[in-house]
């Protein structure tokens, strides 16, 4: 046997000795160019750092118990009726057993905050960073920060088993319409989406009746998959009847996507 090294090609290498083309290590270990847009400026360390949000959010919530996901407006102040309820709601389902979830911010996502810390459960803050300072809660005992709101979407749902929404603005209906596209398209399955108001939501919901089911934008069946309700009570025992009877949510949920199916397999000529 030759005590010769055993040589193995690298197609780069040789690619790079062929052409006068630099080698990855050169590429690598090259001195900044003025000219040149620096690396954490591109698009393709955008793309790692949102891969790194992905990982460090599945890292720290990949223990959490059953959970369920409070929204609503920033800008309530403790003291306000709808505060010191979703303080009420939250720790009322603390009590029966969900860790909350919110966005870690003032206003509802405190109270949801302050309900968990109260009923002695896990009180998560998922932070956004954004253009004007937003400071975490006090009552967040584990809290991720997040760049992307998209990130922070995900994490927001694929650790919940239900959604609780109090009045709020711009935010709050995006996280409501995301998560009934969801619900509807067949992603989330056995998901209360609990509206909390009625009166707040009513016009909303006419809407919806009145408009986009008239006009055949969405069908009767995705009217169910909101609740609307102004008990405490209530929002618990629908999302502890949906954890104990998967069946029970997924029924009313199929109808949605029964319709979304129709909708989506139309074949045209």
């Amino acid at each position: 046997m030759s005590d010769e090294p055993r040589q193995v090609d690298n197609p780069s290498l040789n690619r790079a000795a062929r052409t006068g083309r630099r080698t990855e290590d050169e590429r690598l270990l090259e001195g900044p160019e003025p000219h040149i847009t620096p690396f954490y400026k591109t698009d393709t360390w955008r793309v790692m750092r949102i891969l790194g949000e992905f990982v460090e959010g599945f890292d720290a919530l990949a223990e959490l118990d059953s959970a369920v996901t409070i929204f609503g407006s920033a800008r309530i102040k403790p003291g306000d009726a709808q505060y010191e309820t979703a303080v009420t709601v939250a720790q009322k389902l603390g009590e029966a057993g969900f860790n909350i979830i919110t966005g870690g911010g003032p206003g509802i996502m405190e109270a949801g905050n302050k309900g968990a810390r109260q009923a002695g459960v896990q009180s998560v803050g998922l932070n956004i960073e954004l253009p004007f300072e937003q400071h975490l809660n006090p009552y967040v005992d584990l809290s991720i920060d997040f760049r992307y709101f998209f990130t922070r979407k995900v994490m927001l749902v694929k650790y919940a088993q239900a959604f609780v929404i109090f009045p709020g603005g711009f935010g709050t209906m995006d996280e409501l319409f995301e998560s009934l596209t969801l619900i509807q398209t067949g992603k989330v399955q056995n998901f209360p989406v609990v509206l909390f108001d009625t009166v707040y939501w009513g016009g909303l919901v006419d809407w919806l009746k009145g408009t986009m089911l008239a006009q055949g934008k969405i069908a009767a069946d995705d009217l169910d998959l909101l609740i609307v309700t102004d008990s405490p009570d209530e929002v618990r025992n629908v999302i502890v009847r949906a954890r104990q009877d998967r069946a029970w949510r997924r029924r009313q949920e199929e109808g949605a996507r029964n319709e979304a199916r129709k909708a989506y397999g139309r074949r045209y000529s």
